[in-house]
């Protein structure tokens, strides 16, 4: 026991961590009403942060235009999402911990407003490389948050993303309370002494000690963890598309199709609506997964991480890998845009329930180490969209509309072994976990 714990005996400290456990300023005894609405904001945060990161797809050639760089041997316009996604790699790896160990309100309150300042030299960016280390640093910020039309101007699309976040940040400020229990905690001890020997009990470590584990646990969960590098290659594939398919879309429907460039944009809708469809797919799948927890024979009572998994094999299989197939061979002249446009749905819907199967898996299995876990994923997925659909055009010219789509359609069949993996076998990988065990343990 260390040195502050000496004064408190063993029954103290275990009736500290009891009534702690009872205490209505524990998150987990809030009302479901304050909870929800917490989700929400958050989760609203994340939708609208995302549109500062794709919003520049459309206009891109654009922006290209307006700043005087060329597109004729290398697709140049999609630096400002590259830069955007590769800092939305890096940021969560040093932020997410951060958070983890300092409290997430007025980190989560400083990042806000930050990005919000960062969308300012965006909108009036006077050379491109102004433009790109805005992002950059946009995204670092908006990764630890997480389309306009041809005939609006590119500096339009800063202006009204500015308005959003400017509105948004008093709701924010209002709703967005600290959630993490030890931070609670400490600040509830000050006032209940009966919970002194549970706040103590909580280990502090150095500003110095947690930034050094903010940026290697991260890395060292992804090399030394085959569940997180799988499942982190698997989701970063999902996210990678979503980025690859704004490519895609514009060179095929333009095409083939002969659609300008906000008219592809529409198209794209159609991928949101997938991804509408297999977020609303995931809420009954839910209730699965919490009644698995009668069945947990190891910590009876709890459901088992696995239970997340099941929606996600069909949705790798025939929403991401049929879509994909869809996609590919729909895509021809004397076939109507809407069939291949279906696909994209279908594409869509598996990439929403991947990506959300992915995160809670990985949280339920790493519990205190799931910021650390899930920052190596935002590392993968981030990396993947950053880098991956600078590919694109070349991909789609060398190998053909057909093959291109197919080529990333067999890519996800492959991938789809991990959750069936994990499905049979996760139990008795997670066992042999040396985190997985220090997780559970601490």
């Amino acid at each position: 026991m260390s040195k502050n714990l000496s004064k408190f005996p063993e029954d103290s400290l275990e009736a500290s961590h009891e009534r702690w456990a009872h205490h209505p300023g524990n998150p987990l005894n809030w009302p479901e009403s304050r909870k929800w609405t917490i989700i929400l904001v958050a989760a609203a945060v994340t939708l609208l942060v995302g549109l500062n990161a794709t919003s520049v797809t459309t206009p891109a050639l654009i922006i290209a235009e307006k700043f005087h760089v060329s597109e004729s041997v290398f697709p140049h316009s999609y630096w400002p999402v590259t830069v955007w996604n590769t800092g939305a790699a890096i940021g969560p790896m040093i932020g997410m911990p951060l958070l983890e160990n300092f409290g997430i309100q007025k980190g989560y309150m400083l990042l806000y407003i930050a990005f919000t300042i960062m969308v300012i030299p965006q909108a009036v960016a006077p050379n491109f490389a102004t433009m790109l280390v805005s992002r950059a640093i946009a995204g670092a910020l908006g990764g630890v948050l997480q389309n306009a039309i041809e005939q609006f101007s590119t500096d339009l699309v800063f202006y009204v993303q500015l308005i959003i976040y400017c509105t948004l940040a008093p709701v924010v400020l209002a709703l967005i309370k600290e959630t993490r229990g030890p931070v609670l905690l400490k600040t509830h001890a000050g006032k209940d002494e009966s919970l002194t020997s549970a706040s103590s009990a909580v280990q502090r470590l150095s500003l110095s000690t947690l930034l050094w584990e903010a940026v290697s646990r991260p890395a060292t969960l992804l090399v030394t963890e085959p569940v997180v590098f799988f499942l982190t290659l698997w989701a970063a594939f999902c996210f990678g598309l979503v980025f690859i398919m704004t490519q895609s879309v514009a060179q095929v429907y333009h095409e083939t199709y002969d659609f300008s460039d906000p008219a592809s944009g529409l198209v794209q809708i159609s991928l949101f609506v997938g991804e509408t469809v297999g977020f609303f797919a995931c809420l009954p799948h839910n209730a699965y997964y919490q009644r698995s927890a009668a069945r947990n024979t190891v910590e009876p009572g709890v459901p088992i991480p696995e239970a997340r998994l099941p929606l996600s094999i069909p949705a790798s299989l025939v929403g991401l890998g049929g879509g994909l197939f869809w996609y590919a061979w729909a895509s021809v002249p004397h076939v109507h845009w809407m069939v291949p446009t279906i696909g994209l749905a279908f594409v869509g819907f598996g990439i929403m329930v991947i990506i959300t199967a992915v995160d809670l898996y990985i949280a339920d299995a790493y519990l205190k180490f799931a910021g650390s876990a899930i920052a190596a994923v935002a590392l993968g997925e981030n990396l993947f969209a950053a880098w991956l659909p600078l590919a694109t055009k070349s991909m789609y010219t060398d190998l053909g509309f057909q093959w291109a789509s197919s080529l990333l359609g067999f890519v996800a069949l492959v991938l789809t072994l991990a959750p069936i993996v994990l499905l049979f076998k996760g139990e008795t990988i997670r066992k042999k976990s040396k985190s997985v065990r220090k997780a559970a343990n601490i």
